[in-house]
């Protein structure tokens, strides 16, 4: 069968089956412009119910800075992220929400970012009167890691780091930076290089003091000291990871019992997909094997 249109002198024939296929093909462009958006609306969903789940179990507001590289965009491109203004906006609005007696449980997983930003939240979990838990699921690098100092107890798992907070002054680090111009005679140093060098003095100053403030009431005042010390005059390099067994023996509050409920968050801010994954396995969990008493030896 043909359906036919007539207009004017002529007609033309056009075969159900094609006006089918072409129905098809915009519905099949209009699932694939729709599809990221929809997998990112459902993450959100799963997100805040197992976020509900665990303030109803800790009796206790959740809140979460992680950084990784999301689809968020239709086309699909990854969208890098770090600690910056809108991040400290959005946890000082989330505190201001929340009773000052109640628990605060902070989930960390950031490279950094803008150190502004990140004392601001910092000053912020300080200030909080009731008890701060940190959870640090894999990592908490510079700015996080200035965060997670001014929590009361810090809980990573067993494999999982913090990070330096030495200042960067772009690609380099201050402490670098001041090491260089201490090996020259001035009269050999270039002015746009002592000007980076003031700069980096500064750098170190400010961070030094944050951390200082941050770890007050916390540490015996000479250990605060050390620490705020150790943790900015550029003793490892930027990317180097803190342990647990490192930060506890730096003084630092920190457990390793993390709750399954964290991981299971993690889980949902997947990072871009690739076209083969790197990583496979089955996602269960793997119990130890039960052994058979039929084959034990005598």
């Amino acid at each position: 069968m043909e359906i036919h249109f007539y207009g004017g002198r002529g007609y033309r024939c056009v075969h159900p089956l094609a006006m089918d296929i072409s129905g098809f093909i915009w519905i099949f462009v209009i699932l694939m412009v729709m599809q990221p958006m929809l997998k990112q609306r459902l993450l959100e969903s799963s997100r805040r119910r197992l976020i509900a789940q665990f303030e109803k179990k800790r009796s206790s507001r959740v809140i979460l800075l992680v950084h990784r590289q999301e689809t968020m965009s239709i086309l699909g491109f990854p969208v890098l992220r770090y600690v910056d203004v809108h991040d400290s906006e959005e946890i000082l609005r989330a505190l201001h929400l929340t009773d000052p007696n109640v628990p605060l449980d902070l989930v960390l997983h950031t490279p950094g970012g803008l150190f502004l930003s990140a004392l601001q939240i910092a000053r912020a979990v300080k200030r909080h009167k009731g008890h701060v838990t940190v959870f640090v699921p894999h990592y908490a690098m510079s700015g996080g890691a200035l965060i997670a100092l001014a929590a009361d107890q810090i809980v990573m798992c067993e494999d999982a780091v913090l990070g330096p907070v030495d200042p960067q002054l772009g690609q380099k680090s201050a402490a670098s930076v001041l090491a260089a111009v201490a090996k020259k005679p001035v009269d050999k140093v270039d002015d746009e290089t002592l000007m980076l060098a003031d700069q980096a003095e500064k750098a170190i100053r400010q961070v030094r003091s944050a951390v200082t403030f941050l770890l007050t009431d916390r540490l015996p005042p000479t250990q605060t000291e050390e620490l705020a010390e150790l943790l900015t005059r550029g003793a490892w390099t930027h990317d180097h990871g803190i342990t647990p067994d490192d930060a506890r023996e730096m003084g630092l509050p920190v457990e390793t019992d993390i709750p399954h409920e964290i991981l299971q968050l993690m889980d949902l801010y997947p990072q871009p997909v690739r076209r083969q994954p790197s990583v496979e396995y089955l996602p269960e969990h793997h119990p130890a094997p039960v052994p058979d008493p039929a084959n034990r030896q005598p």
